[in-house]
């Protein structure tokens, strides 16, 4: 047999292990957290939307939800603004929450969007500018001594407009949602993109949630890539958290994430963006490379 007869044996092998994740997802929903440091690399972008446009075209029905803290930084440091952070948590002020909206909704929705369609797929921005999906209230943190701590204009989502999500994913369109939300009043309020995909996915019971970030996925040991995680269960989840093993940015990912599972999500993954086709490898195939968590 030649080398290439061979290669293209392996290629229907590929699409024949494939063939059955695609019958099995098939018109259910998957939310994508896109984030972290990853967002600044642009190729890795553009592979990642293809990956996209592909899930869709086979019948699944994606959902992206970005944030984009380096360029709001970028933002405001051009502003003239020193970013200030409480808990973890970007401190919002009515001057802030304007380079937030402006840089989430206006700059980087539109390019994600306009690289779907420049890729061939259709995709459509929904925020405030546009159709409002993401409604939420003022989000209060506690203190050291139980006291409320404010955060500015900081919320979480407490609501979704579902049905106008569901009809963008039914025609065939991927929605594109910033994690910016409107509270009760109209006002904007600035949400943690990973909070954000999480209440997405458990308010519409998401078949996955998928957050896509610059690292590939819970370690035992962050030195040690052999200790990469590839399935855990909530219980395990809890364990490494009290245990000090999950720490820090990772810490509100994982609450978020069991959250969405206890509502009805089937399965969270947490892969790197960086690997090409991270997500199709990760949800098509029989041994994915990231951290797959389940009830």
């Amino acid at each position: 047999m030649s080398q290439n007869f061979e290669a293209a044996v392996r290629k229907a092998d590929v699409l024949l292990e494939a063939l059955g994740w695609i019958r099995q997802f098939r018109d259910r929903h998957v939310v994508i957290k896109l984030g972290g440091s990853a967002m600044e690399e642009t190729d890795a972008v553009k592979s990642f939307l293809t990956d996209v446009i592909f899930m869709s075209t086979v019948g699944m029905r994606p959902i992206l939800v970005h944030g984009g803290g380096k360029a709001i930084n970028a933002a405001m440091t051009k502003a003239g603004i020193h970013p200030r952070f409480v808990q973890g948590r970007r401190y919002t002020d009515d001057e802030t929450l304007e380079i937030v909206a402006k840089t989430l909704c206006g700059e980087i929705c539109q390019g994600l969007v306009e690289e779907i369609i420049r890729q061939g797929g259709d995709a459509r921005g929904m925020n405030y500018q546009t159709v409002n999906c993401l409604f939420g209230r003022k989000l209060m943190l506690p203190g050291d001594k139980g006291e409320p701590i404010d955060l500015g204009r900081v919320g979480e989502v407490t609501s979704i407009d579902r049905d106008a999500l569901l009809m963008t994913c039914r025609a065939g369109t991927i929605p594109v949602l910033p994690s910016v939300a409107l509270d009760e009043t109209g006002g904007k309020l600035n949400v943690n993109a990973d909070t954000a995909a999480a209440a997405v996915a458990r308010l519409i019971q998401a078949e996955k949630l998928v957050f896509l970030s610059d690292v590939p996925g819970v370690f035992l040991d962050r030195k040690d890539p052999s200790t990469l995680q590839s399935h855990l269960n909530a219980e395990r989840c809890r364990e490494l958290i009290r245990q000090g093993i999950i720490d820090a940015g990772m810490v509100p990912k994982i609450e978020a994430a069991l959250e969405a599972l206890e509502a009805g999500v089937k399965k969270v993954h947490i892969i790197d963006a960086r690997i090409p086709h991270s997500v199709l490898l990760e949800i098509y195939s029989d041994k994915g490379i990231g951290t797959e968590i389940v009830a």
